[in-house]
């Protein structure tokens, strides 16, 4: 499958010639180790991939025993691959590095060696037992991956001419005409399937809901095991967050609620448990900001934020699962258009999925002020312009999933914020319009913003 950061992949490999390696971090089962290999396959002469989740012993017995032979070492892994290495024409794949930090240590003295490419791939690249007693190397260059957004969703599909259609028209802010209700088809298609490479491929295979879900399911089996495992002295209360989060999400405009886990809940006790998901990619965390200004990051309030999880079909399959499986009217409803009760959190996810993996960190902006009406705003996201000037530099968006709907907290924002705030959008579920300044996008455009 087409995804974007193939392209990521070879500006490094044409800008860098061996100077750093390329580490690829993101949640499990998002196609990291695919793509790679593709790229391996496809830009180099010859490559070895080691897996280090199910690596030989034989394999760790030549990084204990000839890192300090790099000519014996190279011998080695050549040997037990039947691969031939040749010099800066070979790529070599640290596959789920985490598992072994060892080669994550050594990268510093292969890269310096500089025959041949190294790319290392790995999710909880940072929790403390993967960084323990090793020097993280300064020759790596991170690139962060995520689930496939609605773009590559559309290449999967085989839809390069309507997306490329989509494009040219938020391009010149256009509305799409009669294409639009076929666009806004194939969003409610990606809400449904999600962005998850396997659970894609299948539905592209079979064209059944069914099948696709069961994926999913494991998937998120998969996660669940993993805060087990790897949240160390964390595991009950992010388990607890996680689980929470459709209930959290259906509460729309409002923050994450710890009191409704726990009573007795206070935010310090619960840091590292949000950092630990959010570190395994598993969820997009959205803080508050309290300056809608240049530097969002700086101002936010740590204790006030939102939960997302990072993939929309998970949240699908998580929200509605009755008895192991989601009903078959679910699924009939939102195909139709016909499901607007819990819509809004399951398009308001899927934006925040889409603005991550467009590189954008998840900020909203709340204020409730009891004297003084005029100060009550909600804003659902707010992003930095890619090219910054003296001032304008915040886009608003708000994300509305009914044709009946008011953007009074936009309005206000925008009175208030007058000199900081650049082109304010209203991500919807009609066609491409603008009026009194304001942008009004199909919400499918969000994966372009």
């Amino acid at each position: 499958m087409w995804r974007k950061i193939y392209t990521q992949l070879l500006d490094w490999k044409q800008e860098r010639h061996g100077k750093s390696a390329l580490l690829i971090e993101g949640a499990r089962r998002i196609g990291k180790s695919y793509i790679v290999e593709v790229f391996a396959k496809h830009e180099y002469d010859s490559y070895i991939l080691i897996d280090f989740n199910y690596v030989k012993k034989e394999v760790l017995e030549i990084f204990e025993n000839y890192l300090t032979n790099l000519d014996v070492f190279f011998q080695m892994l050549s040997l037990h691959y039947d691969t031939k290495l040749i010099e800066r024409k070979s790529l070599i794949i640290f596959d789920e590095v985490q598992q072994y930090p060892p080669a994550r240590a050594a990268i510093k003295y292969l890269v310096a060696d500089g025959r041949f490419d190294y790319i290392e791939t790995g999710s909880l690249i940072s929790i403390r037992k993967n960084v323990k007693d090793i020097v993280i190397p300064s020759e790596e260059q991170h690139i962060d991956m995520y689930p496939m957004d609605f773009e590559e969703f559309m290449m999967a599909m085989g839809q390069e001419r309507l997306f490329t259609f989509i494009k040219e028209c938020f391009e010149k802010r256009q509305p799409l005409g009669p294409i639009h209700r076929k666009a806004m088809e194939f969003f409610r298609l990606y809400m449904i399937i999600g962005g998850m490479p396997q659970a894609v491929q299948e539905y592209v295979n079979s064209k059944d809901f069914r099948a696709t879900e069961q994926i999913k399911q494991d998937i998120l089996s998969l996660y669940r095991s993993d805060i087990y495992k790897y949240a160390t002295g964390a595991e009950a209360k992010a388990a607890a967050i996680f689980e929470a989060i459709p209930s959290q999400l259906l509460k729309q405009g409002t923050h994450f609620t710890l009191a409704d886990i726990d009573s007795n809940a206070r935010y310090t006790n619960y840091a590292s448990s949000f950092f630990w998901l959010s570190d395994s990619r598993i969820v997009n965390i959205c803080y508050n900001t309290f300056a809608p200004n240049v530097g969002l990051g700086m101002n936010t309030e740590r204790t006030s934020l939102k939960c997302y999880l990072a993939d929309t079909g998970l949240l699908l399959c998580m929200t509605f699962n009755e008895q192991g499986k989601v009903p078959a009217e679910i699924y009939e409803r939102l195909m139709h258009g016909k499901f607007e009760a819990n819509l809004g959190m399951i398009m308001e996810n899927a934006v925040a999925q889409m603005l991550r993996a467009a590189g954008h960190n998840l900020f909203y902006y709340q204020k409730s002020d009891k004297k003084d009406a005029s100060n009550n705003m909600e804003i659902d996201f707010l992003i930095t312009k890619n090219k910054m000037t003296s001032r304008k530099n915040i886009c608003l968006i708000e994300v509305k999933s009914t044709n009946n709907y008011t953007i009074t907290s936009l309005e206000k924002c925008i009175r208030k914020f007058s000199s900081h705030i650049g082109e304010p959008f209203v991500l919807h579920t009609n066609d491409l319009q603008q009026e009194n300044d304001i942008t009004y996008l199909p919400v499918y455009m969000a994966a372009l913003m």
